[in-house]
């Protein structure tokens, strides 16, 4: 995934800040066991001069050079073994003195081998994610925060059941997904009239599966829309990397399809989304106000049929919850 100039540089201060915070700790555990024992300096230095007179074996001859690199060796692992006793006297760990870096595989550089370390490109991953993300308005829901008392549970003869029934179905099948999400996981459609859950239960899943460490972006169908035309036709600050970052994203959710203003544009952009990421085994989440009849006629048939053939379609049933709070509170 293609990242701006700020996302790397952002990136790369945290990776330092975390590399000088390592050495900063090791360097106070150093002064702290250094004021402890004295002796301890003392060995230190007699570790550095064995170093430095190892190097003076380059100007001799081979049997005197192996010979005086051995001593030298033997002078160095000495000091090594007094200081590691000194460590257990006050039962410090062996590694006491050493810097911990967070990340071992590349020690804190951000660079392993020739390539971007993996701890690199989460940081890079979660502060492009992060930005996407902050341009939704809406806050993250909770499966706990989903009431089926709203409900009317009264048989609804269309469907055979009540909402509170339908709802209840659909709230558990929702936990589970978000509970066992990876990339196999089907994409959703959620589908009904205004009020009735859709919004909160996709926001309930987006907060899950962020929490289980995946990348998530969520917002408004017009939003999408908007950031995806503006990097199209180079408006504002668009800088190319949203598009990249819909279609790659662990989970995308798209919020009240439908209500977005349509154009040609709009849904092209729609049938790329759907058709790339069902292509790349990515899942998607869509709700919508419209019914299956209202997709089929406002949007492409090569759109329509890739939402109702291959998506996990729910229909939300009852009477609208945002209304029956207010009424209650009142």
């Amino acid at each position: 995934m293609a990242y701006n100039r700020d996302i790397y540089e952002k990136a790369q201060k945290i990776i330092k800040d975390r590399r000088e915070a390592s050495e900063r700790a090791a360097e106070v555990r150093t002064r702290l066991f250094d004021s402890l024992e004295p002796e301890y300096g003392k060995l230190r230095q007699e570790m550095i001069l064995s170093v430095k007179e190892a190097i003076k074996s380059i100007d001799m001859k081979p049997e005197e050079a192996a010979v005086f690199l051995q001593k030298q060796k033997i002078r160095n692992l000495n000091a090594q073994q007094q200081i590691r006793a000194l460590l257990e006297k006050h039962d410090l760990p062996e590694d006491y003195l050493e810097v911990k870096y967070q990340c071992p595989r590349c020690d804190d550089t951000g660079i392993d081998g020739n390539r971007l370390c993996e701890c690199h490109l989460e940081i890079l991953k979660k502060l492009a994610y992060d930005e996407a993300g902050s341009k939704s308005p809406l806050k993250f829901c909770s499966f706990g925060d989903f009431r089926l008392d709203y409900y009317s549970d009264k048989v609804n003869p269309e469907y055979g059941c009540s909402p509170r029934q339908r709802m209840g179905e659909i709230l558990e099948y929702c936990k589970s997904y978000a509970a066992t999400f990876d990339a196999d996981s089907p994409s959703l459609l959620f589908y009904g009239e205004t009020g009735l859950g859709k919004t909160h239960l996709s926001l309930s899943i987006a907060g899950e599966v962020i929490n289980a460490g995946c990348s998530v972006i969520y917002n408004s169908a017009q939003n999408i829309f908007n950031e995806l035309q503006k990097e199209r036709f180079g408006k504002g600050d668009a800088d190319g990397r949203f598009e990249p970052m819909v279609l790659e994203c662990d989970l995308l959710v798209i919020d009240d399809l439908g209500a977005e203003f349509s154009t040609q544009f709009t849904n092209a952009a729609l049938y790329n989304i759907v058709n790339t990421r069902i292509n790349s085994g990515l899942p998607t989440i869509i709700s919508t106000n419209l019914n299956m009849k209202g997709i089929e006629e406002r949007y492409t048939r090569r759109v329509s049929s890739r939402l109702i053939g291959e998506y996990a379609v729910f229909s939300f049933i009852g009477e609208d919850v945002r209304q029956i709070k207010t009424e209650r509170a009142e």
